[in-house]
């Protein structure tokens, strides 16, 4: 399973930025499902941290310090999850990464993308 993530750039401070991830490829030959969806970003020096998850029922887990800003949303027929960025501030910024965790043959496994770099300037 290969993920393509795009949309990252450089967004003045309350500007926004969208975010999308898209999932191919298959696992051993097989066709996946999708599972848990989600968004992750590191900032240097700093340990990745959550930012928002989407589960294949459409829950949704948001880190506290993007509620309200942040929107995660899913299209499972074009394999793709996607984060919408609201109000963006200077400390958002950070490498941001995909993870879905795909299922296939009743086993779950865990794939990542290559990042996408976010910067917000003051």
């Amino acid at each position: 399973v290969q993920l393509q993530a795009s949309g990252g750039g450089l967004v003045q401070a309350g500007g926004s930025l969208r975010l999308s991830c898209a999932a191919s490829g298959s696992i051993s030959g097989i066709d996946f499902g999708l599972e848990t969806m989600g968004w992750y970003r590191q900032a240097p020096g700093k340990q990745r941290e959550l930012v928002a998850e989407i589960s294949s029922g459409r829950s949704t887990n948001y880190a506290d310090f993007v509620k309200g800003r942040f929107t995660i949303s899913r299209d499972d027929a074009k394999k793709t999850v996607s984060l919408q960025m609201n109000s963006l501030k200077p400390e958002d910024t950070a490498v941001y990464y995909c993870k879905v965790t795909a299922t296939a043959a009743y086993y779950d496994y865990d794939y990542w993308g290559q990042g996408t770099q976010v910067t917000v300037s003051s």
